[in-house]
């Protein structure tokens, strides 16, 4: 039975290709506020956590009505970090601090500020209807086929990358319409079950895909991935 949810919304101070992205206003507000908020709307989450090194950000995070019960250390804080040890972080020291078991543990990123609806919502019913899944990821279908890939070699010649992931003789050659379908990860949501976190993995082996439509997808790795959300926001649809 899921009973315990928290979400842990990541925010490092750090950032090279937007100086204090996860702060800076979009549409008027901080990037990470429609995280906290899209957390906070959902009935089913017990308490939003942003996890940051940052003094700036978690007194923002807490105006926003976000809680912010410990520091990150700023051995978990740098460029090359994973999420795992960081989300390993926070879960130990959310049971430490509240003094209770958390079932799971929802991962937004401050990143995705324009996730469609009720995505929590729906991957907690994939995870209750499934107990053997070891986590959900939003994901969306591969635009550029695997198979349509390759690796440059040493000697300066091409090979397809696709020799490594399948049995199939020239899968690059295989008709479109025969491609097996796949999917690309998105930076929308990560639901992980705290027994997940406790073996060392994020995802485990058993992920349930949360199918997204790329026309959806907005996440912001650059300024041009920022002016794009924000003319997304200035747009009469929305």
């Amino acid at each position: 039975m899921i009973e315990n949810i928290y979400t842990v919304i990541p925010a490092r101070g750090g950032s090279k290709s937007i100086p204090r992205k996860n702060i800076k206003l979009l549409n008027g507000h901080p990037l990470i506020k429609y995280s906290i908020d899209y957390s906070k709307q959902s009935s089913l989450v017990s308490r939003t956590i942003v996890s940051t090194d940052d003094k700036e950000i978690a007194g923002i995070a807490k105006e926003l009505g976000a809680e912010v019960p410990f520091m990150r250390p700023s051995i978990l804080s740098g460029d090359l970090v994973t999420d795992y040890p960081v989300m390993s972080h926070a879960l130990e020291e959310l049971e430490r601090i509240f003094s209770e078991k958390i079932d799971i543990i929802i991962l937004l990123r401050p990143t995705s500020p324009l996730r469609p609806q009720n995505l929590i919502e729906q991957g907690i019913e994939l995870l209750q209807k499934d107990p053997r899944a070891s986590s959900v990821r939003a994901v969306t279908l591969a635009k550029e086929h695997p198979y349509r890939q390759w690796n440059k070699q040493k000697e300066g010649y091409i090979e397809g990358y696709s020799n490594e992931i399948s049995d199939k003789l020239e899968p690059y050659n295989i008709p479109r319409q025969q491609l097996p379908e796949t999917f690309f990860q998105t930076g929308d949501i990560e639901i992980i079950r705290r027994e997940t976190l406790i073996q060392g993995s994020v995802s485990g082996g058993r992920v349930l895909p949360l199918i997204i439509d790329s026309e959806g997808v907005y996440d912001i790795d650059s300024q041009h991935d920022f002016e794009l959300a924000e003319r997304n926001f200035e747009s009469p649809e929305k």
